[in-house]
């Protein structure tokens, strides 16, 4: 079910709506617009008295939704969600492009930093790094943890980048919502229904990779997992699926991004790292995936790729990806969109994670 407001509707009347709503012991969750605020409904087991809310001071109209997917969907909010970072120029949806860019998972200090400096200076917002790295193998490199979480901060604080991170499990989610700016849910997990609601109570962005076998249909539903609990946040990411193919890691499947912004207001970025695993394809997969519309990249880049602990074979040098910037800020400016000269820090506040140990964090 959802509730269209008037586009003249006050604060306090959709915040009576909202209540009135949650007094009948369902969920209420306002999206607001560019011309009017929607209301879904959710955790109603059958139908609801429409002609009730109808009469509610400030309703223009109530509509009832079919989909399975309810808040996700364009039905409820027909304006593209826009991501803000406060403080920073940094956004993910609309006019500008989202660039993430990093290795694979942080290894050393040293590493981070010689990276993270090369793509500040090529034209990244984000800088993506593994802390936590769920493998294949018990026995392969799996990610430095906490430290590697306090070394991007040190990023933050020194280039500006936003922080990117994937959580695996309910005890790292704490820690990754405590360091970064965004978190990160990997294909691995985009079905792990209970860590989905768990980062949908927290309250930072959300990027939700799609599984290795997931349907759009899927994809869709676990985002509205997380949207269920309140954070409405979220970025959808295209990473491959697997095929029989064999001339690839996965099969990049870029029809996914207008099939989702035909049913979802949400935006959607484009991981050709993961979707392809070869470096002589991530470009131009890169390339592809702004031509047909996506919302933004997530690369890897290492400085030494062929010493990297995970991913080397995909992972693209500073210089390549210094060069691929300037090609999908060619191919956007064609469909009336913009990749940003870099990360511009406006404002930054810090927080003191311990006493010896300032992280600054966005607002």
């Amino acid at each position: 079910m959802l509730i269209v407001m008037k586009k003249q509707a006050s604060a306090e009347e959709i915040r009576a709506v909202c209540e009135h709503i949650e007094g009948l012991g369902f969920r209420a969750h306002p999206l607001p617009g560019a011309q009017r605020t929607a209301i879904g409904i959710t955790g109603n087991q059958g139908a609801i008295d429409q002609g009730s809310l109808e009469e509610l001071s400030g309703v223009a109209e109530v509509i009832r939704v079919s989909k399975p997917y309810k808040l996700v969907s364009r039905d409820v909010k027909e304006d593209d969600t826009v991501i803000r970072f406060p403080g920073t120029n940094a956004t993910i949806g609309g006019k500008n492009l989202a660039i993430m860019a990093g290795p694979c998972s942080i290894e050393t200090r040293e590493q981070a930093f010689a990276v993270a400096e090369q793509i500040a200076a090529a034209g990244a917002q984000f800088f993506r790094g593994g802390a936590y790295k769920p493998r294949t193998s018990p026995y392969a490199f799996q990610g430095l943890g906490e430290e590697a979480l306090k070394i991007m901060a040190e990023i933050r604080d020194t280039f500006g980048l936003r922080i990117v991170s994937e959580a695996i499990d309910h005890e790292t989610l704490e820690l990754v919502e405590r360091y970064a700016d965004m978190i990160q849910i990997g294909a691995r997990n985009m079905q792990n229904y209970s860590l989905l609601r768990e980062v949908g109570r927290t309250r930072k962005p959300v990027l939700l990779k799609r599984g290795m076998a997931a349907t759009l249909e899927e994809l869709l539903m676990a985002a509205e997992y997380i949207m269920n609990e309140g954070n409405y946040e979220v970025v959808l990411c295209e990473r491959g699926v697997r095929t029989f193919v064999d001339h690839t890691r996965n099969t990049l499947d870029l029809s996914i991004v207008p099939a989702v912004q035909r049913l979802s207001h949400l935006p959607i970025i484009v991981d050709p790292s993961h979707g392809t695993g070869k470096r002589n394809k991530v470009v131009p997969l890169a390339r592809a995936a702004v031509a047909v519309g996506a919302d933004g990249l997530i690369v890897e880049v290492h400085h030494q790729p062929d010493k990297a602990l995970s991913d080397g074979a995909q992972s693209i040098y500073p210089q390549q990806f210094a060069d691929m910037v300037g090609e999908v800020r060619q191919i956007a400016r064609i469909l009336h969109r913009d990749v940003p000269d870099g990360i511009r820090v406006e404002r930054q506040t810090v927080d003191l994670v311990d006493a010896d140990q300032p992280v600054a964090r966005a607002r």
